[in-house]
């Protein structure tokens, strides 16, 4: 049960951090963004643990495996920026819903966890929720849906990652290394990119603007590391259907702020994949009692 309310918790405030980003999409670039993410991130963990966990600020026992967590996490962020920046919030969200699909198809290569018949039939009906959001072939193709889908893959690795992680690091650590990464990968980009001919991805931020990024940095370090320390105490593929709460919080902010509201094909899609991933929860637990 404190799995269940920790990890609950942390699907329900993403949105927020969502709904700030794609608003401060339309007038920052989506890397600047990124990397405000990260930068704050890295601000917030640190200093709540020098304050408070100043002990566990040790080295990683599988850095390389943080380090792998941080990337994918980072190309996760980008791949959602870039597409809430594009879609709506609800649309997004829903085709990145395919994580918990990803996690229960690979957890039996990853996490050593027994995948039936019938959860492969689950997975495989998600995918086809996903089809139906996206309708290849109906609507002209859209960079940023398959850019969601894409987030989607990436975060069930993250996932994956995240349970393995949680049985040799402290979560702090795990959420400040995380940041870290993405921080200095995300600026490095930056400053290559701006001493480049290329594009320029840097526009000074207002002081509206820089509140907005740290609130974004705020919310990722809480949800994250609500998410870390949820997978400590379950299995992955028992907690994974949980992130389906996001879409109450992410639908009303998307309604009252940027006046979208899913379309009739977006509601069938997520209700195929949110069943789907009800009964790989679902069976799951029978098959563990």
């Amino acid at each position: 049960m404190k799995a269940i309310l920790i990890n609950l918790s942390a699907w329900m405030i993403v949105p927020i951090m969502d709904a700030l980003a794609k608003y401060l999409s339309w007038s920052l670039p989506v890397l600047q963004i990124t990397w405000g993410r990260y930068f704050f991130t890295v601000v917030f963990t640190l200093s709540f643990m020098l304050i408070f966990f100043r002990k566990n600020l040790v080295w990683s026992k599988n850095p390389k495996l943080q380090l792998i967590r941080g990337i994918i996490l980072l190309s996760a962020n980008i791949l959602f920026f870039y597409s809430i920046s594009v879609i709506s919030l609800a649309k997004a969200l829903t085709l990145a819903f395919i994580h918990p699909l990803i996690v229960t198809a690979l957890s039996p290569v990853f996490l050593n966890e027994k995948v039936g018949i019938k959860r492969w039939i689950a997975v495989l009906m998600g995918f086809i929720g996903a089809l139906i959001v996206i309708r290849p072939g109906f609507l002209e193709f859209n960079l940023a849906s398959l850019a969601a889908f894409g987030t989607g893959v990436f975060y069930g690795f993250y996932l994956m990652i995240t349970r393995k992680l949680s049985d040799t690091d402290n979560p702090l650590l795990t959420l400040l290394f995380t940041g870290v990464v993405g921080a200095i990968i995300m600026t490095s980009v930056i400053t290559i990119f701006e001493f480049s001919p290329m594009p320029v991805i840097w526009v000074p931020p207002t002081p509206n603007q820089w509140l907005m990024l740290a609130c974004i940095g705020l919310v990722a370090s809480v949800a994250h590391g609500f998410i870390i320390v949820s997978y400590k105490y379950a299995d992955a593929s028992k907690l994974a259907p949980l992130g389906y709460s996001e879409i109450i919080s992410n639908i009303m902010l998307g309604y009252y702020i940027f006046y979208d509201f899913p379309d009739l094909f977006t509601f069938i899609g997520l209700f195929i994949i949110m069943i789907s991933g009800i009964y790989v929860a679902r069976s799951h637990l029978l098959f563990n009692r």
